[in-house]
């Protein structure tokens, strides 16, 4: 790699808006997160999925579909 032309390498603290701090390595020294793997709904398990048990029953009634 040439000299002088790469961005400093750094031990980056991470912290989200929850609270949950972890390091990792960037060019920034401090990262500020809105979501992270302790507060996503998705890691968490906690995601609302998508109920259409009776949305597809009324569509195919609505426009006659058998």
């Amino acid at each position: 790699m040439k000299e002088g032309i790469h961005p400093g390498y750094h031990q980056a603290t991470v912290t989200c808006n929850c609270g949950n701090t972890f390091v990792t390595g960037s060019t920034k020294p401090e990262i500020h997160v809105e979501v992270c793997s302790k507060c996503h709904s998705f890691y968490t398990g906690q995601q609302k999925t998508a109920r259409a048990d009776g949305r597809i029953d009324k569509f195919n009634k609505k426009y006659g579909v058998k």
